[in-house]
């Protein structure tokens, strides 16, 4: 039989306590590392999402900037929409659809409304192209120039459509370019961004204010959606207006 002295108990008792210490030591700091774990994932996650949010296009400002520079356009009973497309000494070019002015070109009339907000001015039909479905309106205002992207945009990019729907100037609404097509012997850009009777004529921008198409019809039927079509901006700068890049 072993006899223990008082101080080897207390010996005893003290290094197993510190060995249960040890063990707990050991414990809180396994879980202090998987704390820091978590939060250096939450942290770059954070970090992630902050990166995206800062890349998303600022439609609010770009919206804000181009809006000067699109017009409503009143030819006879049709109305629709224009932008500017170049401006000089001598006053303003703005691009719209032939089929805006189409009726009123027809009867001999060559003048138009151009509405910007309150203000109204007398626009002229300097030039036209019947097979891409484009007009040039001048006016002698000098006004603000919406610059061009000289490249097609790609599929999947974000875009934003300006435009009076229905006479309601000011109107934008966002989509993506969805396509390209080639119908009736001319090239439209595909866009989801919803489009109405008024819109033609309006600038379709691209997420560093550029413009990059003229919206120009829509396909309509039973179930059919967001089958909005475009004018490359490329046609009506080579061909028709001086346009600034």
């Amino acid at each position: 039989m072993i006899r223990w002295s008082a101080a080897a108990v207390v010996m005893a008792v003290a290094a197993g306590g510190g060995v249960l210490l040890l063990q707990a030591e050991a414990s809180l700091h396994g879980q202090v590392a998987v704390q820091r774990q978590t939060i250096g994932q939450l942290e770059r996650r954070i970090t992630s999402l902050e990166g995206a949010a800062g890349s998303q296009p600022d439609w609010s400002s770009i919206a804000a900037t181009v809006e000067p520079s699109v017009a409503t356009i009143v030819a006879g009973d049709a109305s629709g929409s224009g932008w500017v497309a170049h401006s000089d000494a001598t006053g303003s070019d703005l691009i719209t659809n032939f089929h805006v002015v189409a009726d009123t070109w027809s009867a001999g009339v060559s003048t138009v409304q151009v509405l910007q907000g309150d203000h109204s001015s007398t626009g002229t039909i300097a030039r036209l192209d019947r097979n891409d479905d484009l007009a040039v309106v001048h006016v002698k205002e000098r006004l603000t120039v919406l610059r061009t992207e000289s490249q097609r945009p790609k599929l999947g990019a974000s875009v934003m459509a300006v435009g009076s729907p229905l006479g309601l100037g000011g109107t934008v609404t966002l989509g993506v370019v969805s396509g390209f097509r080639s119908l009736g012997g001319s090239d439209y850009v595909q866009f989801s961004a919803p489009i109405s009777p008024g819109n033609s004529g309006g600038p379709v921008i691209d997420s560093h204010g550029r413009v990059v198409a003229i919206a120009s019809a829509k396909l309509v039927g039973t179930g059919v959606e967001a089958l909005s079509l475009a004018i490359p901006v490329q046609v009506p700068c080579l061909n028709l207006v001086s346009c600034s890049s």
